[in-house]
């Protein structure tokens, strides 16, 4: 037997050197040549058959994971004409993010969509966007901070009850920002995330459990945020009576876990989608039945529930501190993906900073370091594949912040709302974000508001300008 035989048989060059060697074994063993030709045909005819075979299984093997590459290939030719969405705050946003929700809407897999009143531009989907796929999910459809998440907890003390320098210190004491930061050993505390098996079924997490769990109970950079406010609710509901109470919100995701795992998997998505170029290459999907498109599915399911673990932590270090147990909780992750049925179809649907807000569902919608955030309950809209915003939005990037917002104005801006800022950058000036007031009104047929959060004493990390 030599290459020509093989070849003849419509072998690709990798294959051509798997299917000789499994020949020359067969030979070997005194099989004759047509007899061999006729099970390389075999095997070129169902791969799955021989994934086991003592003989034929290096090239079974090569032989599935091409048709799989192939079956992901298949149709990944834009459409010539983005699906049609629906838009809420059109004219909050800008042109940039409408192209990119254009681009995705483009996507062969994508079935439906929809654009948040705090949209901006993002990698892949803008921030703000909601895409409906079938089969298939795209890591940069859910963001590398995977998980990224509110919680609430209302306190009960009375709201005046905390002096601000009693919560700077407990907020300097409890709380960890920016990357590769933990907490010291002797400070640190489990969470059962870090215990589940899940870990254990991927190289890639059982890599990483280490840094999970040396990050776990930490906030990273950038718009993350613990803060003390009041928060006001004007009539009965969460189980609580009207009036203000204290209360603790916070803002954090997977830290460097999560990055990495969205690292890792975009990678593997855009190898896969290699003929994907300009905006639509960070769109690179994973196909849901394959190896990759579980593996991500696992590990970003993970990740989302490592970043409630890390709120979960946060505010029962708080609550400990004060001596109190919660009265309510609140939380909800914003950059994830779900399976959920639209028009009666299962499909995946990614929300890349958007608020889950199915009927009734309750949801966290923050502002910004000086500005109100909402809770709501959303009323389950069908068009907006029951989302909304998951916060203000950007209207300046971080560079235009700090070249265009001079530091006195943010220091007036906090001072005349009675806001103590430990840490922050002029990056997350609050000038560099849409008024949540108008985020809010726009979107008042996807969630009821519940009850507002008034920040008073707020930590961030550090930023690349300090206020």
């Amino acid at each position: 037997m030599n290459g020509k035989h093989v070849t003849k048989l419509g072998f690709e060059k990798q294959a051509v050197g798997l299917a000789l060697s499994a020949a020359h074994d067969r030979e070997a063993r005194g099989v004759s040549r047509s007899a061999i030709l006729q099970e390389l045909r075999d095997v070129q005819a169902d791969p799955d058959a021989y994934l086991h075979d003592a003989t034929y299984a290096p090239l079974a093997s090569h032989l599935r994971a091409q048709a799989r590459e192939a079956h992901a290939r298949r149709g990944t030719a834009l459409r010539t004409e983005p699906l049609p969405y629906d838009v809420w705050g059109a004219h909050l946003i800008d042109t940039a993010a409408r192209m990119q929700m254009d681009t995705a809407m483009r996507l062969p897999i994508s079935r439906a969509g929809a654009l948040m009143p705090d949209a901006h531009v993002g990698y892949g989907l803008p921030i703000g966007g909601v895409l409906a796929t079938e089969d298939a999910v795209i890591p940069y459809g859910v963001g590398v901070d995977i998980g990224c998440s509110m919680m609430l907890s209302v306190l009960p003390i009375q709201h005046g009850a905390v002096k601000t320098d009693e919560a700077v210190s407990l907020l300097k004491r409890h709380t960890r920002f920016g990357a590769g930061v933990g907490f010291e050993r002797k400070a640190w505390r489990g969470h059962p995330v870090l215990d589940e098996r899940t870990w254990q079924e991927q190289g890639l997490l059982r890599h990483l459990h280490g840094k999970a769990s040396d990050q776990i109970g930490t906030s990273g950079s950038g718009n993350h945020f613990v803060e003390f406010g009041t928060f006001t609710l004007d009539q009965a509901d969460l189980g609580l009576e009207p009036g203000t109470y204290l209360a603790v919100l916070s803002h954090s995701g997977s830290r460097g876990f999560g990055a990495q795992v969205a690292g890792h998997y975009t990678r593997v998505a855009e190898q896969l989608h290699r003929h994907l170029e300009g905006p639509a290459k960070k769109l690179a999907w994973l196909p849901l039945d394959s190896d990759d498109g579980q593996g991500y599915w696992q590990a970003m399911n993970l990740a989302g529930r490592y970043a409630l673990a890390n709120h979960d932590l946060i505010h029962a270090r708080l609550s400990e501190a004060l001596g109190v147990k919660p009265l309510a909780q609140i939380s909800n992750s914003h950059n994830l993906a779900w399976k959920q049925h639209v028009n009666g179809q299962e499909l995946i649907v990614h929300r890349k900073g958007a608020t889950p807000a199915a009927a009734g569902q309750l949801g966290l919608i923050p502002g910004s370091m000086a500005d109100p955030g909402f809770v709501v309950r959303g009323k389950g809209h069908a068009a907006a594949l029951e989302s909304a915003s998951h916060g203000a939005g950007r209207q300046l990037g971080r560079k235009a912040a700090q070249a265009q917002v001079p530091k006195r104005d943010v220091q007036a801006y906090l001072q005349d709302r009675g806001v103590t800022l430990i840490g922050g950058g002029i990056d997350e000036a609050p000038q560099a974000y849409k008024r949540i007031e108008d985020v809010i009104r726009e979107q008042r047929d996807l969630v009821d508001v519940v009850g507002r959060f008034d920040p008073k004493v707020v930590r961030m990390d550090t930023g690349n300008e300090d206020i």
